[in-house]
This record gives structure tokens, C-alpha cells and sequence, in this order.
């Protein structure tokens, strides 16, 4: 019997030796949002790898993935795949001039028309032409005044390491406010990109966008336009470890320190 029990607990040790780590010790301590790391993209063009998402593209290159996709015709749900070339910006063909024509009457003596040249603003504003579709104004990307998004405690900064945080995190309790940083259009609202879990995205002009991620509920929806200060989402814990907020401000793409941005 005692034989027995000893061959018992020795094939027990056994087995445990084989039992695999457990997940806690196997996983990344790191937030999701510093694992990912989404690179900017640049350039007119980019080919698909794999993991790649249209909105991950539209997020890396600083565009509304509307866009992105009507540009490349690519319906909803947008699926696109390894080895596709997305284009990122129209590319207008060039045009040969014609050379002047020696015969016919000149037209040097003939005064044309003067037409007035529209400068076009962000998301297709004209100058001159105010509150077009009822949108708030968007100041210049100089003088704009950054809001925090959240009140809490400052847990993580930014890192310019390749593996390092692309934003700031913000410590909060469950269901605190988050505010837009300043003015402009969701261009997302959703929980497509990976690492981010419930996520709203602001295009503030044609080079600014700020994200907020984890969120627990968002209180905005694609396509509206939004105040500084206004109630954007409520903090929470999606695809996160802890409760906070993950706050990127990026610049044509690229994640830049959103401290040196921000008022002190």
C-alpha cells in the first residue's frame, strides 16, 4: 500500500512539472496600447500586412477611415487584406499644357474675369463661408488650447522608445467624464483597434487627431462634432488591466507627447 501511494505521488510531481506557467506569469505586464504600437504611416501609398485593419491604417496615417475607404473603394464592413495597396492621398494626374497657337486674334488685350480662389479649411469648409452644416469652429492647430481630457492621476507618460507608450495614462474611478481636448469631428467611436478596447477618435483638423481609450461607455457618435469640454465617454477598464484613461494626441499620424500640449 505504501509502495502504492509513493509510485502515486511521484507520477503526481510529474504531471506538475508538465503543467504549463500560468497566464499571469506568460502575459505582458505592459497595457495593450504600448504593445501594439501603432507606427505612423507615410507616404501616398501602403501595402497591407497582416493584422492590419482599415481603421489601424486610417489611426496610423491621420485620417477618417471614411475616407480612407471611399478613396479605395472599399465597402463596409471594410475588410482588406496582405498585399493591398491602400492609397493614402488622391494623386491628381498632371496635365501637359498646350503650346499658343500663333493664328486667331490675341488674347493678350482681353481682360478676363478675376475668380475668386476658395481656400478650402478642414473637412471641407470654405473661407468666407460660416458655420457650414452648423459645426463649431476649429482654430488653428498654432493657437488652439488644449484641455485635459479626464480628472485623475498621471500613472504612465509618453516614451519615444519604439515599444513605449504613445500617450499618457490617466488614473480615474469608474465612470468619470472624459471631455474632447478641444474641438472637432469623431471621425471613430467603436472598439475595432486592437489594444484600445472602447475608443473615440477626434480629427481636430487636417493634422490633428486625439484618442481616448478603455473606455467604459462613450457618449458620442461617429460623424458629430464636438465642443472643448465636452462629455466624449466615461472611463473604464476595456481591454485594459486597470481602470484609466489612454490619451494620444497625434500629428499627421505620428503619437507626440501630449503633456507639451495640454494646459498646465
Amino acid at each position: 500500500m505504501r509502495g502504492a501511494l509513493l509510485a502515486f505521488l511521484v507520477l503526481l510531481a510529474g504531471c506538475s512539472a508538465d503543467r504549463p506557467a500560468p497566464v499571469s506569469s506568460l502575459s505582458s505586464n505592459k497595457p495593450l496600447a504600448r504593445v501594439v504600437n501603432y507606427e505612423p504611416i507615410k507616404g501616398n501609398s501602403y501595402r497591407v500586412k497582416k493584422g492590419d485593419t482599415l481603421y489601424s491604417i486610417a489611426f496610423r496615417s491621420g485620417q477618417d477611415y471614411r475616407q480612407l475607404a471611399k478613396r479605395n473603394g472599399i465597402a463596409a464592413p471594410y475588410r482588406i487584406f496582405p498585399g493591398q495597396i491602400i492609397r493614402l492621398s488622391w494623386t491628381a494626374p498632371k496635365v501637359a499644357k498646350k503650346p499658343p497657337t500663333s493664328s486667331g486674334p490675341s488674347t493678350q488685350s482681353r481682360s478676363p474675369k478675376k475668380v475668386e480662389q476658395k481656400t478650402t479649411r478642414a473637412y471641407g469648409q470654405s473661407k468666407g463661408n460660416k458655420n457650414v452644416n452648423s459645426q463649431p469652429a476649429v482654430g488653428s492647430s498654432v493657437t488652439r488650447q488644449w484641455r485635459w481630457p479626464v480628472q485623475g492621476k498621471l500613472i504612465a507618460g509618453f516614451s519615444h522608445r519604439q515599444d513605449g507608450n504613445k500617450g499618457i495614462d490617466i488614473s480615474a474611478p469608474r465612470g468619470t467624464p472624459v471631455r474632447a481636448t478641444a474641438a472637432g469631428k469623431v471621425v471613430y467611436a467603436g472598439s475595432a483597434l486592437r489594444g484600445y478596447g472602447r475608443l473615440v477618435i477626434i480629427k481636430h483638423d487636417d493634422d490633428y487627431l486625439s484618442a481616448y481609450a478603455h473606455n467604459d461607455s462613450l457618449q458620442v457618435k461617429e460623424q458629430q462634432w464636438v465642443k472643448a469640454g465636452q462629455i466624449i465617454a466615461r472611463v473604464g477598464d476595456s481591454d485594459s488591466e486597470t481602470v484609466k484613461l489612454h490619451f494620444e494626441i497625434r500629428y499627421r499620424g505620428t503619437a507626440i507627447n501630449p503633456l507639451k500640449k495640454l494646459k498646465k
